[in-house]
């Protein structure tokens, strides 16, 4: 560490002080509940459960506030915290077909069978400054569930599925084995697709949503269409080996987007539609968005397309789109590098000395 700085540990301390006195702020405001967080920033705390690989909506609202909303570093304490709790075990596959959604909206057919269902969306909105409310005015509204008696949402992918005009949902001996788990076990090339979507599901919202903007702008081959984009409540089980059966644990809320692309065919498979998918804790549609457009721009091998840009690049993209891992790489630039730049400092006088010599 900084040995030259003064104070030693008192100085670390005083560090401290000055870095929750900051995040504090004015001693005469009224302090943030971490409920408060959770309930009117329900956004943010979805994207730190998400990158953190905790569901947690409580905690996640703490580590926002600790963080002072520095959004990595609430993602790294999530992390954190995740790697001191015990494993007793996997859950199964959660049922999104059964997902009945708040949201639920589809660009690629006009009339869907259960209709669009709008839901809480920024994309009505003028994006123009709202008044400060208590909340006392804010209209009666149902709820955003779906009533018992509502019309069935089958998946547009479904729907276009019974034509075969888009791939199968599995192909035959695809990831047939039981996928690794990303959080115990090192990432080894290539990866399966569901080894992919682990990491692509931790991976920095920011960084996705460039490389999917880059596809679309001629930087890779995929401009898709929003197949479908749900957002709802799933219930999660507890696969209990002893039991012989599955225990119900709860239900957490998710968004989910299946992208349809286009694609050509070859000699051994017909025109069709082809998928990109995307999952993400709570209200996370960005994420999950630009997600599947990277999903699918990582199959370009399964379909024998030319292989050019950064987006198709799996190494490149798993390697560099975990947030927290580049964040240390790039903060611990900040740690004294005083050996490093005192031997580079030694070269550059020692080559300049050369140049100066040979044009003299």
């Amino acid at each position: 560490m900084y040995v030259a700085v003064k104070g030693g540990e008192r100085a670390i301390a005083n560090a401290h002080a000055l870095l929750a006195e900051q995040g504090r702020g004015h001693p005469e405001l009224p302090a943030i509940d971490p409920a408060q967080v959770e309930g009117q920033l329900g956004v943010l705390v979805s994207r730190v459960m998400t990158e953190g690989s905790l569901y947690d909506p409580a905690l996640a609202a703490r580590a926002v506030l600790q963080a002072q909303g520095d959004v990595l570093e609430a993602v790294t304490l999530m992390r954190s915290y995740r790697t001191t709790l015990p494993r007793f075990g996997y859950t199964c596959a959660v049922d999104t077909a059964g997902l009945a959604p708040q949201r639920r909206i589809s660009a690629t057919f006009k009339d869907l069978p259960g209709g669009q269902q709008l839901g809480a969306t920024f994309d009505y909105t003028h994006r123009l400054f709202s008044t400060p409310s208590s909340g006392a005015d804010v209209p009666d509204r149902h709820d955003g569930s779906p009533d018992a008696d509502d019309p069935a949402m089958p998946r547009v992918a479904d729907l276009l599925g019974v034509g075969a005009l888009i791939e199968p949902d599995a192909r035959p001996g695809q990831d047939a084995a039981e996928p690794g788990d990303l959080t115990r076990e090192p990432s080894v090339f290539p990866m399966s697709r569901a080894e992919r979507l682990q990491a692509l599901a931790r991976s920095d919202e920011g960084f996705l949503l460039g490389l999917a903007y880059s596809s679309q702008r001629g930087f890779g081959t995929t401009h898709p269409f929003a197949g479908e984009v749900r957002v709802g409540e799933v219930e999660v089980e507890f696969d209990a080996p002893e039991l012989g059966f599955a225990v119900p644990l709860g239900r957490i809320e998710v968004t989910e987007c299946q992208m349809v692309n286009q694609f050509t065919g070859s000699a051994e498979t017909p025109a069709q539609f082809t998928r990109g998918y995307g999952l993400a804790f709570g209200r996370s549609e960005r994420k999950a968005m630009s997600m599947s457009i990277v999903d699918r721009a990582l199959r370009g091998a399964e379909f024998d397309e030319r292989v050019a840009s950064p987006v198709q690049d799996e190494e490149f993209v798993i390697s560099h789109g975990d947030n927290v891992a580049a964040t240390g790489f790039v903060e611990h630039l900040k740690l004294p590098h005083y050996v490093d730049f005192q031997a580079e400092l030694m070269l550059v006088r020692k080559l300049n000395a050369e140049f100066e010599e040979a044009h003299a």
